[in-house]
Parts: structure tokens; C-alpha cells; sequence
């Protein structure tokens, strides 16, 4: 299976990377490796840190769903890379592979903090998006949530969220219609709404619909098309969220771990009980049961991000990493810091943020960011 380059041109499709379907960048080709929740087990995080050192530039990029992806990629290593995942159960459903965006609360479980464990739907969504013969005909772009409660994931702006309430029930939110639905029945009931929304999708003339937000159904109707299959009665209103929450973890420099930072961490979560390592949206790392994780805001670089940039990518202006390094010291002290080589600011954060892009000339735009750019 040879990797093959993906356009990012609209009306050829949706352009997102994926572990099948590989993108051709300047330093190599790139793969985009779902990983719902972020959760990892021991053995996973070996086998991608392999992966990345036989096929690749051997360091894993986090990204701001919590995803990794595998850089410098050689020509022709598709089917050794897919082969790869198989074996570790990285791809559950070559089909869905690209639509397996599901960012969970990173805590939740393990400080108490939330009103419920949401790995119960973790386990229950994924496998109902995976069985579902709806749902590979969802976009890369589509993001479901699942937030115990602390409104930390419910923040990123997702299509469809699950927020846990009070007395453990969940609360199902997409765009502005909510469902108040049992515990046992929030994962199954987010994925009949991501059904729903690809059936209203198909209606829409003239224009692709990626995200909920583009469909463009007022409140009501949306909530008349999912009471029937969601199985309740719902309301419409919308959700209160958390813009920037407190996150623990390991905080890496641009999300991106050299193999031997890799490969630390794998050792340290081999020696704990639970034998995970969970990614952050934030680009952090949370090994639980490790008491080293670091406290919030520690570290400058859990508040500056930024793209590949250049030489990595050729359509950026500048190497913008070397230049967020030069002036870290500078970072905002109460926004995240988001550095893009152009216009397009790949993997910019959700909310409100500094936004510092570069110009063909060299220089650079800073603005304050409080609404989002299409993803």
C-alpha cells in the first residue's frame, strides 16, 4: 500500500490525513494515527514509537485532538505501516479510521475531580462508531467529546458532546439541542447523532457540510430529527463550556517527543498498575498512578504551541519553531500562544488564543483569536 498525496482543494473531498490515507509534505510523508481519547496502552506506545523509527523522522507529534502523528515517512511504506497498527490494535476498522476523533477528559478516574468515569463510553462509543455503516461517511473534521463533568474537552468545540452530570447520567449535546440520557446509553445515543447528522448532511445541495456547525438547522428541527432515534426527550439550549482548562501531564515542547522522551515515558507507565499513557488535546502526556506528572502551568510550553513550519512544510513562510523558541520567555501569560508559518494555522487551539502567524516578508501578525478558524 504506497502512500498517496491528499489536496486540500474542497470540492475534491475532505483533504484530513489519516494512517491509511498518508499526506506528502516536505520532509517526508505524514500519517495521522486516531486515537480515541488518547488512550494508549504500554504496548501501543511501543509499537508506534517502532513504527516511527523504522518508517520515519522517529519522534511522535501530538496533536490538538490528542491523535499522534508519524512524520518523514518514506515513499512506499504504506501497507508496512498499516500492518503495523493492525497488530496493535491501532486500526479496529479500516473504514473508519479517519473518523475515530473522540477526545475524552484526561483525568477522568483518577483525581476525582469529574462527575463521572468516562472510559465506559469511551470503550462503548468507539465500538458502536466503528460497527455503524453510517459513519465512514463522516469527515475527518468531526469531533465527538466526552467530559466528565469537568468541562475541560467540552471547551474544543466538538460536534457532538457528552458531558457527565450529577448523580452519573449523561448529558448529550449537538449543536443547540441537549438530551438528558442514562449512563449506559450516552455512547450509543452520540453515535445515532452522528447518523443523524450524515442523513441531514446528504440533503444539502451545493455545498459540503463537515461539521455541525455548517449544516445550518435551526435548534428545533435538529431536536425533532434526533428524538426519535436518540430515545428522549430533549431541550434546546446550549452547552456552558470551559474554555481553557487545568491539565496536568508532561508537557512537551510542540507536542513533539524524541524517541528517547518516547520511550521514557512507555518505561515509566510499564512500571505502574494501570500500563496506559494517556495524550492531552493540550499536548501533554498523563501517566496515571505517576506522581512526577507536572502540575498545571509549570512549564512555558503548556501555553505555546505552533505548526511544523519550514523546512517541514512548504507552504510555511518561516521555521516558526525556532522563532516561538527564541521568544518563549515572552509567552502570554494568562492565553495559550499558537506560532503558524501561514495563513492557514494547522492545529491552532480551540478558543480564545494569541495568534501569531507569518508574512511572505518574513514578519509576523499577532492578534488576540477569540473565534475560531474552520478546521
Amino acid at each position: 500500500m504506497s502512500p498517496t498525496h491528499i489536496s486540500a482543494d474542497p470540492a475534491r473531498g475532505d483533504a484530513c490525513p489519516g494512517a491509511l490515507r498518508l499526506h506528502a509534505a516536505d520532509d517526508g510523508f505524514l500519517a495521522r494515527v486516531r486515537i480515541p481519547g488518547g488512550v494508549l496502552t504500554v504496548a501501543q506506545a511501543r509499537a508506534l514509537g517502532a513504527l516511527a523509527g523504522r518508517l520515519g523522522d522517529g519522534s511522535l507529534h501530538l496533536t490538538s485532538r490528542g491523535n499522534v502523528q508519524l512524520r518523514g515517512l518514506r515513499d512506499g511504506c504504506g501497507g508496512e505501516l498499516a500492518d503495523g497498527l493492525s497488530a496493535a490494535g491501532l486500526l479496529p476498522s479500516p473504514a473508519h479510521e479517519r473518523v475515530r476523533n473522540v477526545v475524552a477528559s484526561p483525568m477522568s478516574g483518577l483525581d476525582g475531580a469529574g462527575h463521572v468515569d468516562v472510559r465506559g463510553w469511551l470503550r462503548g462509543l468507539d465500538a458502536a462508531l466503528c460497527a455503524s455503516s453510517v459513519t465512514p461517511e463522516l469527515s475527518g473534521r468531526f469531533l465527538f467529546a466526552l467530559d466528565d463533568g469537568r468541562g475541560d474537552v467540552a471547551g474544543l468545540g466538538p460536534d457532538v458532546l457528552v458531558r457527565g452530570l450529577p448523580g452519573g447520567d449523561g448529558l448529550l449535546s449537538v449543536g443547540g439541542a441537549e438530551f438528558r440520557l442514562p449512563y449506559g446509553d450516552a455512547a450509543r445515543a452520540a453515535v445515532i447523532a452522528a447518523e443523524v447528522f450524515v442523513a441531514a448532511a446528504r440533503q444539502v445541495s451545493g455545498r459540503r457540510v463537515w461539521r455541525m456547525s455548517e449544516l445550518g438547522l435551526p435548534a428545533q428541527e435538529l431536536l425533532e430529527r434526533l428524538e426519535r432515534p436518540v430515545g428522549a426527550r430533549g431541550t434546546a439550549r446550549p452547552a456552558t463550556t470551559n474554555t481553557h482548562p487545568t491539565t496536568t501531564g508532561t508537557a512537551l515542547p510542540f507536542g513533539t517527543a524524541t524517541s528517547d522522551q518516547w520511550a521514557a515515558l512507555i518505561d515509566r507507565a510499564a512500571e505502574l498498575p494501570a500500563q496506559e499513557l494517556r495524550l492531552t488535546p493540550w499536548r501533554r502526556i498523563v501517566i496515571p498512578g505517576a506522581t512526577e506528572n507536572d502540575p498545571p502551568d509549570t512549564t512555558p510550553w503548556t501555553r505555546v504551541g505552533a505548526c511544523i513550519g519550514s523546512p517541514g512544510c512548504a507552504k510555511s513562510h518561516t521555521d516558526v519553531r525556532e522563532d516561538a523558541r527564541t521568544h518563549l520567555a515572552e509567552a502570554h501569560p494568562a492565553l495559550p500562544t499558537y506560532w503558524s508559518g501561514c495563513e492557514r494555522r494547522c492545529g491552532h487551539p480551540a478558543g480564545t488564543y494569541i495568534d501569531i502567524t507569518a508574512r511572505p516578508d518574513g514578519g509576523y501578525d499577532t492578534t488576540t483569536r477569540t473565534t475560531p478558524h474552520p478546521r
